[in-house]
């Protein structure tokens, strides 16, 4: 009978270190087909930007393509619900952000996937603020020039400015809903698939203000296509430096609502692969010049592990989900 034992141990033993092994080569040959990058917001936004700029850099490192797939709709919903579905070999990820992770856990009540337990953080991939901008025409038309003189105006006219979001659960809506609970202001909110649209209507005079991400929104102000009126971010970004802080502007004291954007896999990849792919990233983006390219658009790249990460993302769905509680927001 120990005899048997110690046999079935070895066995146990034994398969275990080649599960190990097997798992180690995988990671050294990975990847040997094409990548599928799956964003959950339209092509055009701050998300699909991010996932492209980092995408042409991993084409070139594997030398096998790294293709971007965009599945909108509900807030981020719909591509998160269809990665969480994936196979779980580092062929399928997620450009996943705030939104799905810290926001849409507690604004909704009913999600189509566990945020928590059915993705592998792997790597962070850059912060970026967001930036409240209206259209000249509204700012005409309501004589605003300032965050302070936006606020006053709000004061003087609740429910009657129109705020677009790229969608409900975005950081581009809890920013607004911080903001108008912050500042004791009410206005009414627009949601839309994603930053593109959504800024289309704002240009267009459809919609007033929207709290965007400063890389899908900085063309246009640069343009003057739209008026910057504050960052949400605790200090100016180097890509608006003329542009004030909510905080510093309003003022509101401790505003801050800075959003990040980072890799996940579906639940089961394995760690070495993870590893690979966050080690992998970092090296791509460790040039100089593309890092200054995306600091130029308003986002920071901050590459990690996927041990940091997975911290990141404990930590903002405890902040941002006390965020949506004050806030009172909820989705059925």
């Amino acid at each position: 009978m120990n005899r048997l034992l110690r046999i079935i141990g070895h066995c146990g033993i034994s398969m275990g270190l080649l599960a190990v092994t097997a798992a180690t080569a995988s990671a050294d040959d990975f990847p040997n087909k094409p990548v599928r990058i799956i964003v959950p917001y339209p092509a055009g936004g701050t998300t699909d930007m991010v996932a492209r700029m980092i995408g042409d850099q991993l084409t070139v490192m594997w030398k096998q393509p790294v293709l971007v797939d965009n599945r909108p709709g509900a807030g981020g919903i719909v591509g998160t619900g269809a990665a969480a579905k994936s196979p779980a070999d580092g062929y399928t990820l997620l450009m996943g952000s705030v939104g799905e992770f810290g926001i849409n856990p507690t604004l909704y009540k009913k999600l189509p996937y566990d945020a928590a337990a059915d993705f592998v953080p792997v790597s962070l991939v850059a912060k970026v603020p967001n930036v409240v901008v209206i259209s000249p025409a509204f700012a005409e038309r309501a004589r605003v020039t300032t965050l302070a003189e936006f606020i006053a105006y709000l004061k003087a006219n609740p429910a009657k400015v129109n705020m677009a979001s790229a969608g409900n659960g975005t950081s581009t809506h809890l920013a607004g809903e911080l903001f108008q609970r912050m500042t004791g202001t009410q206005m009414s909110h627009v949601a839309y698939k994603g930053s593109s649209p959504a800024l289309a209507d704002l240009m267009g005079g459809s919609v007033d203000v929207m709290f965007d991400n400063l890389p899908a929104s900085i063309q246009f102000v640069r343009a003057g296509k739209l008026k910057a009126l504050a960052v949400t971010s605790a200090v100016r970004s180097a890509a608006l430096p003329n542009v004030p802080t909510v905080a510093a502007a309003g003022p509101v004291e401790g505003f801050d609502a800075s959003p990040w954007f980072g890799l996940f896999a579906p639940k089961g990849l394995p760690a070495a692969i993870a590893q690979k792919i966050s080690r992998d990233l970092a090296r791509a983006t460790s040039d100089p010049a593309i890092q200054a390219k995306l600091r130029e658009q308003g986002a920071e790249l901050a590459p990690n592990s996927p041990e940091a990460f997975a911290e990141l993302v404990r930590n903002d769905r405890r902040k941002w989900g006390e965020i949506v509680k004050l806030s009172g927001a909820t989705v059925d």
